[in-house]
């Protein structure tokens, strides 16, 4: 315990030891120098402040320094700056080095500005840029001439109203303070001018152009353009500002053609849809402008400028020649810039799937009894539902040759005859079972501009009868005319028809969709039916979407189950041989519809060419031929499984590897838990090696 204390005091004492040493005052130097060379002098200030020198060999002086008090480092090379100020030569840093050159030449070397490291009372050659706020910089220069050195620089740049100040430190800090004290804040007023006839923007462009060389002589005056009221701003000084309200006096006078006359050539917008818009808003304009004059007093200018104010269009250049005073001018083109701009155009994207099944079955047993020779029954126990009939039947037994024809047609068997006895019979075993299964995709989509109606129509004009009439033709001669038959038809389309109107929100992240989705067909033809029959699903609402979101609009599930049985009374409820004496038959059909819709903003063209892209090269695949049979694409960019997640960003593209190993048994199975997609997003057959293909992507950050 004893050494460790020891320990303890001798290690604190080694600490009291160290931190007495760093509290030394530095280092003090008494410089005296008698006739010694100025190389010399500067080799002991090199020692004692460890700068480096690079001396000019022009750098020739004796130079005589006597003191009697100690100097830190600092205050020797302060000093050593005036021997060199004294003898005409001074001290430019560059870097890490200090070059002595004469002042003659301290102009070709750039100097460091003064308030970045360089104390205000230092001889070091510096350069200070200062802004002058409320006098006119050149004239500051005939002041302050006399006392920059000859070796020195002042200079003034009117357009910003600068100076610049290359000198000693402690010379240029001196200026400064005469400078602050010139530049106050005089008392200047603010004279608002309205125009009537002349445009601001043009008249402050005159006035500037006019007193650009009075600026420069220290005019300090101001002249701003107000457009929103078509005025003028002045500022400055009294007189200066007399003088600028006459000349824009003169200025603000009406042109003898009554108005000026502009062509507009526009980018977006349509020439002839817009002049008539802008004529009524002119007219707005100048029925205010009167209604707020005085009762009885004379119509304002600007009112009687109606007469003279025109707008037409040009469609050939979609251009619109405006011809009208300053004021209304001035409106005129505030509304067409911000009408003529582009708009966003919309990716609009439908699903129509569809899926039926349809199932029938029937089994039993028909009879019937024929006289001879014809083919109508006598007797029937049992009538048929379908298929092979027994009139059928009965035709095959008076014709053998046709029995195999109406015997063997699907499950149908039959038996008859008793030879010899004049009485025939017939009895067809109807053993049917028929699957129909019907899957049908649509996936209609159109381009639109923002609240533009699309109108995408894939259909056929099937001809539909809508009445029937007969003529009897005039007599000719004592001869009746024939009897001439005539129908009426009208033709109606048949197909997918997609209509839609986008509409985008202030914000641009979602769009409210006014749609309507047709799809139609040829159905089959029952029985009674005179002309054809055609199955139309029509689905019309509005919905608000995100962009690039996936959204179902409705559908229909539907499903029909009949069943039905025919039998003879009394023998048909007989155990297994009433069998011989009835018919059954069921029928199960399911339909399943179901509408999606894809909105997706396409705000530049970079967005729409890849669009483009992936269509044209899905239709290029097709029109190759790929070794597979490809789906239908539901909406390029979806991710499998994930329909209403966001497209991921493009990754770069891969570097050329080895094919990788078929996956373990199993390792390709979708989780129960993921919602099946409708269909298989298209793509490149890829090699066969059981993976699962990777889907495809879309560009992130549409916004």
């Amino acid at each position: 315990m004893t050494g460790l204390r020891s320990f303890a005091v001798s290690a604190l004492a080694v600490l009291m030891a160290a931190g007495l040493a760093s509290a030394q005052p530095p280092q003090r130097i008494t410089p005296n120098f008698k006739d010694a060379d100025i190389t010399q002098v500067a080799e002991a200030v090199a020692a004692a402040t460890g700068k480096n020198f690079i001396i000019d060999p022009r750098v020739r002086a004796q130079v005589t320094m006597l003191s009697s008090t100690a100097m830190t480092p600092p205050a020797f090379y302060e000093a050593f700056l005036s021997i060199l100020q004294v003898y005409g030569f001074i001290a430019v840093p560059a870097g890490d080095v200090v070059k002595i050159l004469p002042d003659a030449n301290a102009r070709q070397f750039p100097a460091v500005d003064l308030p970045d490291r360089v104390s205000a009372t230092s001889d070091e050659m510096v350069t200070q840029v200062l802004d002058v706020h409320n006098v006119s910089a050149a004239q500051l220069v005939p002041m302050l001439r006399p006392m920059i050195a000859q070796y020195g620089h002042l200079a003034a740049y009117p357009a910003s109203n600068i100076l610049i100040i290359s000198d000693h430190a402690s010379n240029v800090n001196r200026m400064m303070r005469i400078i602050q004290r010139i530049d106050q804040v005089m008392n200047q007023d603010v004279e608002i001018v309205p125009l009537q006839n002349a445009s601001a923007a043009e008249v402050v462009r005159v006035v500037n152009s006019v007193y650009q060389g009075a600026a420069a002589e220290g005019a300090m005056v101001k002249v701003v353009a107000d457009d929103r009221s078509n005025s003028v701003l002045l500022s400055g000084e009294q007189s200066q500002r007399l003088r600028l309200r006459a000349l824009i006096a003169h200025l603000d006078t009406p042109l003898e053609s009554g108005g000026d006359t502009r062509v507009r050539y526009l980018h977006y917008a349509n020439a002839e849809k817009m002049a008539p818009k802008l004529k009524e808003q002119i007219t707005g304009i100048t029925q205010a402008a009167a209604g707020a004059g005085a009762p009885g007093a004379q119509a304002s200018p600007l009112a009687q400028a109606e007469k003279n104010a025109m707008v037409w269009a040009d469609p050939t250049n979609n251009a619109l020649v405006i011809t009208a005073p300053p004021k209304i001018m001035h409106a005129v083109m505030d509304i067409i810039d911000k009408l003529d701009i582009r708009r966003p155009q919309v990716l609009v994207e439908a699903i129509i799937a569809e899926v039926d099944v349809d199932k029938n079955a029937e089994l039993g047993v028909n009879w019937a009894a024929f006289s001879k020779g014809s083919n109508v029954p006598a007797g029937a126990f049992v009538s048929p539902v379908g298929g092979t009939s027994i009139v059928d039947l009965a035709a095959a037994i008076q014709n053998p040759a046709n029995a195999s024809s109406a015997l063997l047609q699907g499950t149908t068997i039959g038996i008859g005859r008793i030879a010899g006895t004049g009485v025939n019979f017939a009895a067809t075993l109807r053993a049917l079972r028929g699957d129909t299964n019907t899957n049908v995709l649509s996936t209609p989509s159109a381009v639109t501009m923002d609240n533009q109606e699309a109108e995408l129509k894939v259909a056929q004009e099937v001809p539909f009868i809508t009445g029937q009439f007969t003529n009897t033709a005039a007599s000719t001669g004592g001869v009746t005319g024939g009897i001439n038959p005539f129908q009426t038809i009208q033709r109606q389309e048949v197909g997918t028809i997609l209509k839609v109107t986008p509409t985008i929100s202030a914000e641009g992240t979602s769009l409210m969709l006014k749609i309507s989705i047709e799809s139609s067909s040829i159905g089959q033809k029952p029985a009674g039916a005179v002309d054809l029959v055609t199955n139309k699903r029509t689905i019309t609402t509005t919905v608000l979407i995100e962009d690039g979101g996936v959204v179902v609009l409705g559908g229909l599930i539907e499903d029909n189950s009949v069943k039905g049985e025919q039998r003879v009374p009394y023998l048909g409820n007989i155990p297994l041989l009433g069998l011989l004496f009835k018919t059954r038959n069921a029928t199960s059909t399911k339909n399943n519809l179901i509408m999606f819709i894809r909105p997706q903003i396409l705000r530049d063209a970079a967005q729409a060419a890849y669009e483009t892209d992936l269509k044209y090269n899905y239709m290029q695949d097709q029109q190759k031929g790929l070794n597979r049979r490809e789906a239908l694409p539901l909406l390029p960019g979806v991710t499998r499984g994930k329909l209403d997640a966001p497209p991921p960003p493009p990754p770069p593209p891969p570097p050329p590897a080895p094919e990788k190993p078929a996956p373990p048994s199993g390792s390709a199975t979708p989780s129960p838990s993921a919602p099946a997609p409708l269909v298989q997003e298209p793509a490149a057959a890829p090699p066969d090696t059981g993976a699962p293909a990777a889907p495809p992507t879309a560009p992130q950050g549409k916004p």
